[in-house]
């Protein structure tokens, strides 16, 4: 699933591939979200930082019957939910365990499966809420895409049936701004404005004209 990001100009990522463990402090913090745009992203960061601190990957298929007193673990699910866990030096079968949770994921936009809108000069798209989220504060800012995407991949020779492959996808620049509507044509937009995705939330993507000026030589209308 493909979803939506804001993106701040006035100051760019400063760990972007998550490297820096930062245990403890706000500006580790700061980096995990700066990398984790996504479940899927954030999934990818925690179990490289897992790694780097003893972690060992497990697989679900797999029998763990190899799992030692003061052992690290974890495994990831669907590459958007990761379960680490440590055994207890003193640990026996039966014993009792602690468990903290958290999300890896947040209320966003999420691109339709048709996705692609063309009305009044204007390329956008259309997307879905996930979550309860303030909607009104996604207008108005730059934006850009991160998620997961399927792709067939080449095989020995070339061609387009190496079979189907998972990659992660960020775009680390603004390509696309929701844009509100002027006060002249929406007077009581002051007194409250309820957001309906269908009608308010289509990101723009460019326009007929930008879309020529980008066109390869030849291609223009």
């Amino acid at each position: 699933r493909i979803a939506f990001h804001p993106i701040a100009q006035s100051s760019r990522v400063s760990m972007a591939d998550g490297n820096s463990c930062g245990t403890g402090s706000a500006e580790g913090l700061v980096d995990f979200l700066n990398a984790a745009w996504t479940p899927f992203h954030a999934t990818e960061v925690a179990a490289s930082r897992l790694s780097r601190q003893g972690f060992v990957r497990l697989s679900e298929r797999a029998i763990w019957d190899d799992l030692k007193p003061h052992g690290k673990y974890f495994f990831t699910r669907n590459a958007s939910t990761i379960v680490a866990f440590a055994i207890g030096g003193k640990y026996r079968a039966g014993g009792g365990f602690r468990i903290i949770g958290a999300h890896t994921d947040s209320p966003c936009p999420k691109l339709k499966p048709v996705s692609k809108q063309t009305k009044a000069g204007c390329l956008s798209v259309n997307c879905q809420p996930y979550g309860g989220g303030l909607w009104f504060t996604w207008f108005d800012r730059d934006l850009t895409v991160a998620g997961r995407m399927v792709v067939r991949t080449r095989d020995a020779s070339g061609d387009l049936d190496g079979g189907l492959e998972q990659t992660l996808v960020r775009i680390d620049r603004p390509i696309m701004r929701i844009p509100s509507l002027c006060i002249h044509l929406d007077r009581g937009v002051n007194d409250g404005l309820k957001v309906n995705f269908q009608n308010h939330v289509a990101p723009v993507l460019a326009t007929s004209i930008m879309a020529e000026m980008d066109a390869p030589a030849g291609e223009t209308n």
